[in-house]
């Protein structure tokens, strides 16, 4: 007589014919790809297009490559602490570091070190800071800042 059970992947055993409750499945996580470095390679180009239309003084491309390094440090560290149960790096901290240009090296530490991919509360406010930074650098990188300071003046 054959047996009206089957094994699972955790080696117990469970009616045969039935599927695994919702409950018990993985949840499926989001891979990293190509997909997820857009918003840098955009920013890449946009500080190109920018560039060659009215020079930034190179100091700001520094900022941004400084701020990005000590960004992804962060994470790490942030990432490394919640392993070991230690003291944790304020988000406060990681989004600030992220709004002062350090936005590019975030994703790319959220995404190789898979920290702060999944948690809502915390992606909401970094794509502001994001969007944030970029309005900031599309303000005093183009001839905006200069209209609206002959703007201002002029009331």
């Amino acid at each position: 007589m054959a047996s009206r059970t089957a094994r699972t992947s955790q080696g117990g055993a469970r009616p045969a014919g039935r599927m695994p409750s919702p409950a018990r499945r993985p949840a499926a996580r989001n891979r990293s790809g190509p997909a997820h470095y857009l918003p840098i390679l955009l920013f890449v180009l946009g500080y190109l297009v920018v560039n060659a239309l009215w020079p930034i003084p190179i100091w700001v491309a520094g900022l941004y490559l400084v701020a990005s390094i000590v960004c992804f440090v962060a994470y790490a560290v942030d990432k490394s602490a919640a392993g070991a149960a230690r003291r944790r790096v304020s988000e406060r901290t990681l989004l600030t570091l992220g709004f002062i240009g350090g936005w590019p090296g975030a994703i790319v530490a959220q995404q190789t070190l898979r920290h702060k991919t999944q948690k809502a509360s915390f992606r909401r406010p970094f794509w502001g800071t994001v969007v944030v930074n970029l309005i900031v650098f599309a303000v005093f990188a183009t001839p905006v800042f200069g209209l609206l300071v002959e703007g201002a003046q002029g009331l």
